[in-house]
């Protein structure tokens, strides 16, 4: 059964594949998490909208609705344990069971390691990876009772590369990695219960907005960046076909590869490529970003910057995608060299 459904973002058919499914999204306010609840209630989900800012919450249900959805919007923080049992149980009594759980609520605090205030830090790694942990003690009882269920983790392909100048982001990512791979060796005998990552590269949401910065420089994504519709699609075709690892984009790829072979020399790329940016980036004051307390802007998927010339290229190989290959090229030869010279 299919009609069309006309959007001022999405323009697709309805194929209610997920229908009567029950779905929770965290960070559902903006970005990635805003266009997954769009993509998936083309598709009749019943989807339960989690994030700590509830107009926005509930002007995004109202648009879930339009497209074929049922939504309830529940305004929770990823870091008060107490307050997604509360969400779960919600879920349970909204849609009679928990199908699937997506972890995206997400936040960036860049700066020296020095510079940001340790509560900045500390509310860093709460919301990304011990909320992610909050989520899964809170959802998995609901999995094994069921017998099914598919726990998504948003981990984004900074579980790989390191950041300079985002140290607490970056010990919540590889930390949320190395969780869910720890996860999965628990739940190997539940063969239907499913703990499924996804890596995409950078995305043109609001994130960059929201961020804290105590760099004193603008913040700007490094391209390439990717639509949040190219997530919301991909994962809704993960639910329907889950796997452990599913990174989005070509850049990620490639990028991965660089960061497992070399970390060494990927951490020193990637650090002299943001230093470089920083030269030249606009000063501007430092904030907390929607570290400590939400914001009340950028409530949309996209953030806009692929409208900006100097973020989006037109040359048809990325220049980071051509980094990471010659990371990689580097470090072979390198290797190589070392081989030689031991024998």
């Amino acid at each position: 059964m299919y009609r069309l459904v006309t959007d001022k973002y999405f323009t697709m058919s309805q194929d209610f594949r997920y229908m009567n499914k029950t779905i929770v999204i965290t960070g559902a306010s903006s970005g990635a998490g805003r266009a997954m609840a769009l993509e998936l209630a083309t598709s009749g989900a019943k989807l339960v909208l989690v994030a700590r800012r509830a107009a926005a919450l509930e002007e995004l249900a109202i648009e879930c609705e339009e497209l074929g959805g049922l939504a309830l919007a529940v305004t929770a923080d990823v870091t008060d344990i107490s307050s997604l049992q509360l969400v779960a149980e919600n879920a349970a009594q909204f849609g009679g069971r928990i199908d699937v759980w997506i972890n995206n609520a997400g936040v960036l605090a860049a700066g020296q390691l020095e510079d940001i205030p340790a509560e900045v830090n500390e509310k860093v790694v709460r919301t990304n990876l011990v909320g992610y942990m909050n989520a899964a003690q809170v959802v998995i009882p609901y999995f094994k009772r069921q017998g099914f269920g598919i726990l998504v983790n948003n981990i984004s392909i900074g579980g790989y590369i390191p950041v300079p100048y985002g140290a607490a982001y970056s010990a919540s990512k590889f930390g949320l990695r190395g969780f869910s791979e720890a996860l999965r060796g628990e739940l190997k005998e539940w063969e239907n219960i499913h703990v499924c990552d996804i890596f995409p590269g950078l995305l043109d949401t609001p994130g960059m907005h929201h961020a804290a910065n105590y760099l004193g420089k603008d913040l700007k994504p490094i391209p390439p960046i990717y639509a949040p519709k190219q997530i919301a699609v991909r994962v809704a075709d993960l639910l329907a076909h889950p796997r452990p690892k599913t990174l989005i984009g070509v850049a990620p790829r490639f990028m991965k590869l660089g960061a497992l072979l070399f970390p060494g020399l990927t951490a020193t790329i990637t650090g002299s490529v943001i230093r470089r940016y920083l030269k030249t980036a606009r000063d501007t004051e430092h904030t907390a970003g929607n570290i400590l307390d939400p914001v009340n802007f950028g409530t949309s998927a996209e953030g806009g910057w692929q409208k900006h010339p100097r973020i989006i290229g037109r040359p048809s190989i990325p220049k980071v995608v051509l980094a990471a290959t010659a990371i990689t090229l580097l470090g072979l030869l390198l290797s190589g060299s070392r081989s030689k010279q031991s024998i």
